[in-house]
């Protein structure tokens, strides 16, 4: 046989780079952009927490996304839209006291629905959409068995980071729908009344 040349041995050494290059391309693809990272980044520690999620317990997951979710979402910009024009006469203790409870149902809110593994997966789409000053992650939430469910962030950068304000299932805005569900409860009893039912609410996720 023919001895290989070093020549020989450089252009397989490339060769084999280009082809593992190529095959990394789709998974490497999102998090190219920060944004999609950032989603990612969520969608990885959401995962360990529901694999743990039984022996944890809904306060031991709650406690595991507490930093996840101050992480990964503008908690403050989201409490005030929310609120609405409301929120401009609140005192700032009051205002504090309001983005304190309404991070504490965001991760209670997680802590509830994800609870469990059961074979699911995440999958963030590689291209991301710009709208303004906010960019658009689009992922799915696959079943172990079922349609996937569309997951949609609109993303702002906060202190030189990408960060979620708001999240879409399916055509349904969370904000939205939180700022219906605030809306009988300020106007009966203003910051003191809101804050009294995101507790309520909150506490009875965790249990």
């Amino acid at each position: 046989m023919a001895p290989v040349s070093p020549r020989h041995h450089a252009l397989a050494a490339l060769g084999a780079l280009v082809v593992a290059w190529f095959s990394a391309a789709p998974a490497l693809a999102a998090a190219a952009d920060p944004a999609a990272a950032r989603i990612e980044a969520f969608d990885r520690s959401l995962l360990a927490v529901m694999k743990e999620g039984p022996a944890l317990g809904p306060e031991g997951r709650y406690r595991k996304l507490a930093p996840v979710v101050a992480d990964a979402f503008d908690l403050p910009l989201m409490t005030r839209v929310a609120i609405g024009p409301s929120w401009t006469s609140f005192s700032a203790v009051d205002q504090a006291a309001l983005v304190k409870a309404f991070a504490k149902l965001s991760t209670a809110s997680y802590a509830h629905n994800f609870d469990r593994f059961n074979g699911e997966r995440f999958e963030v789409e590689p291209t991301v959409q710009s709208r303004g000053p906010d960019k658009v992650v689009q992922s799915h939430l696959t079943p172990s068995s079922g349609a996937p469910v569309a997951l949609t962030y609109r993303m702002r950068l906060s202190g030189g980071t990408w960060k979620i304000v708001d999240v879409l299932y399916g055509s349904v805005s969370q904000l939205t729908n939180r700022r219906s569900d605030f809306a009988a409860p300020l106007a009966a009893g203003g910051a003191k009344g809101l804050l009294t039912h995101l507790d309520t609410v909150s506490d009875k996720l965790l249990r």
